[in-house]
């Protein structure tokens, strides 16, 4: 089936928004157009078998026993319905559509029933009979053709797409935030399982798959199609959660239809209330929400981290409150089957992330220690640069990471970057955010070169050389270290010094603070360049105005705050003899993990500034993945007579146009 077949079914179901119009907000043309489109993919899928299941409910009733399974078993799905009803029925009967309505998906197994539920379905067919529109709406859809024979499950996903896309744009909602352009699944999904591909062609070959925030279902299906064309007797089960209603109904309804159990794709929020935590899966992929925070679920997340430990999903560490996506990550590390002592077992991970994991966050930060304890597991085994405007909700740069437990010898110990920016061609026609799509080739392009990164990178002479890179994992840490230079002061009394002396709290605390300051006065203009001279000074001050000099450490930091001026030639100061930090001098510099630190000082800093030191008790140790800056050519800029020459010739033709306008 083309696209231009998609875009006509899409259209034909959206066309109910013109009944719909005046009675019905724009917003919520979808809260109607897309649970009777499932209503009626259900109905067309199970067609076939209606009269068999008909007649097997018959049989049943009345006996005190659970038809269920002869049910299931009489429609050849994992759902049923026992009405003799259906939508072309209903809508002859207008006066009794609604009544008969409910009663038909009222008889629907409990599966399908709580797909439609999730649509809040018993709302909008009241809402629709009291409009009068109810009968009209049934009859759009029985003239919708969506027997299996006629669309395909993988054609079918196509069409909820289209119908979500413009359900989103009508709520101003993001249709990003429910499902991913086909074309970047089927990369992701090439680069996630082709590494296997001679395992999974082994006869009897079981392999389960995951994803935490699995929208319409669009990439557990890319994945279970990809394992079978490699091996059509492969046993394959996916499992997902999905946290919005009208998704999930779409990817759970998926499921039945094509045999898998519905009940592995779960409701609700992945970081509180997660599905399948205790189970264990061969391949995790996911294209969780971008930038989106994690306010919500801050308590169950926060008291995971402190109270569980290793025992939990989030030991490594949080990320800021604005941004989950490592979230998710950890989430899905957390359910990697583990490798036994024969390498056997393990697991692969591919998740879409934007820019901002790879850097985001300093040395001791949740980000950084969440990209540690991944880099230091040896876990990260390459970062893919996809092009821009790619996404349907944004035009931002994105990456696939793609981690395993199980490395090939050849990966042990590295992290590949691999720059498939450049692998797209212009759309024809932008979809939101969407201007650039992966053809065939480009796909087929990036999969090989992944498959090739190491010797690629190896090899000056390889074609695609420059899109390659390979370093060892620690070539990702540093170490942040703080350097400091000591303060030098010089001391003076002022009008400044007198007003600050006077806003001072350890003065303001003395019996006669007024007299106190004012005891200064006589010193204003003087200066000295040590600080004992200063004291002495201040000192013989208050005592020849009759008061007493107060002790205290407070009070002297005071003091010294307030008549002590920084002077690179001033005086330096010490604490137990040691050089007192200036922290106005303070600075940091990230170290390559591995360096001696002194050595770097001795190298870098000294010839600038020979007195610093390095405060080792502040060190700490950082990750971070500057992929942009591995891959930056330098283009110098054109030279200045070619610049000259072009905004002359400009001259000369502004002058010709503005004589043809005078003449």
């Amino acid at each position: 089936m083309n696209s231009s077949k998609h875009t006509e079914l899409a259209n034909h179901a959206w066309s109910v928004a013109d009944l719909l119009r005046g009675d019905y907000k724009q917003s919520d043309y979808g809260k109607v157009i897309l649970p009777f489109t499932v209503l009626r993919r259900l109905e067309c899928v199970l067609e076939p078998t209606r009269e068999k299941v008909a007649e097997t409910a018959a049989q049943y009733e009345g006996q005190d026993i659970d038809p269920d399974h002869w049910l299931r078993k009489a429609s050849g799905h994992s759902f049923y319905n026992k009405s003799g009803l259906t939508l072309k029925k209903i809508a002859g009967d207008p006066k009794s559509a609604a009544k008969n309505l409910q009663k038909y998906v009222g008889a629907f197994s409990d599966n399908a029933h709580e797909v439609l539920d999730k649509y809040e379905f018993a709302q909008q067919i009241k809402r629709l009979d009291g409009a009068g529109l109810l009968y009209q709406v049934i009859g759009k859809f029985t003239d919708l053709d969506l027997h299996p024979d006629v669309v395909s499950n993988h054609n079918m996903g196509y069409i909820f797409e289209e119908l979500i896309r413009r359900f989103a744009e009508q709520s101003n909602e993001t249709a990003g935030e429910h499902f991913t352009p086909r074309e970047v699944i089927k990369l992701m999904v090439n680069l996630l399982i082709a590494p296997d591909g001679d395992a999974l062609t082994v006869p009897g070959a079981v392999r389960t798959i995951m994803d935490p925030a699995c929208g319409t279902g669009g990439m557990l299906s890319a994945a279970e199609e990809y394992i079978r064309s490699l091996n059509p007797d492969a046993t394959v089960e996916v499992y997902g959660q999905e946290l919005n209603p009208e998704s999930w109904a779409i990817c759970r309804s998926d499921l039945m239809i094509k045999g898998q159990d519905p009940e592995h794709i779960a409701f609700g929020n992945s970081f509180s209330d997660p599905a399948h935590r205790r189970d264990r899966f061969d391949y995790l992929l996911a294209n969780p929400p971008f930038g989106v925070e994690w306010k919500k679920v801050k308590d169950e997340v926060e008291y995971e981290h402190k109270h569980m430990g290793e025992a939990g999903r989030f030991a490594a560490g949080l990320p800021r409150i604005n941004d989950g996506s490592l979230l998710f990550l950890q989430h899905m590390i957390s359910m990697m089957k583990p490798v036994d002592v024969k390498g056997g077992g393990g697991s692969r991970i591919a998740i879409v992330f934007n820019g901002s994991p790879l850097f985001t966050g300093a040395a001791g930060s949740g980000e950084s220690e969440i990209r540690r304890w991944i880099l230091e597991n040896d876990w990260l085994e390459a970062i893919v640069a996809l092009p821009d405007q790619l996404f349907y909700n944004t035009g931002i740069s994105t990456y696939f990471w793609i981690l395993t437990n199980r490395k090939s010898p050849d990966h042990k110990g590295k992290v590949v970057l691999l720059d498939a920016r450049d692998q797209f061609q212009k759309m024809r026609k932008s979809l939101g955010d969407k201007r650039k799509e992966l053809g065939k080739q480009h796909i087929a392009n990036v999969t090989r070169l992944y498959a090739e990164a190491v010797q690629a990178a190896a090899d000056p002479n390889h074609e695609l050389h420059a899109k390659v890179k390979v370093f060892d994992n620690e070539a990702f840490g540093y170490q942040r270290i703080t350097v400091e230079r000591p303060l030098k002061l010089r001391f003076e009394v002022t009008e400044e010094t007198l007003t600050a002396l006077a806003a001072a709290k350890p003065v303001h605390r003395l019996p006669q603070p007024e007299r106190f300051v004012e005891a200064f006065r006589p010193l204003l203009g003087s200066s000295w360049t040590t600080k004992s001279d200063a004291f002495l000074a201040l000192k013989d001050a208050v005592v020849a105005a009759g008061l007493l000099w107060p002790g205290g450490a407070p009070f002297v930091k005071s003091v010294r705050e307030a008549v002590g001026v920084r002077d690179p030639e001033g005086e330096v100061q010490k604490i137990k003899g040691e050089p007192e930090p200036d922290t106005e001098l303070r600075d940091y510099e990230n170290v390559p993990l591995g360096e001696d630190v002194e050595d770097y000082l001795k190298r870098e800093v000294h010839p600038h500034v020979p007195d610093a030191w390095i405060d080792h008790t502040k060190t700490k140790i950082g990750y971070e993945i500057p992929f942009t800056r591995h891959f930056y050519v330098y283009e110098p800029p054109r030279p200045l007579a070619e610049i000259d020459a072009e905004l002359k010739a400009l001259e000369e033709e502004i002058q010709m146009l503005l004589g043809e306008v005078t003449e």
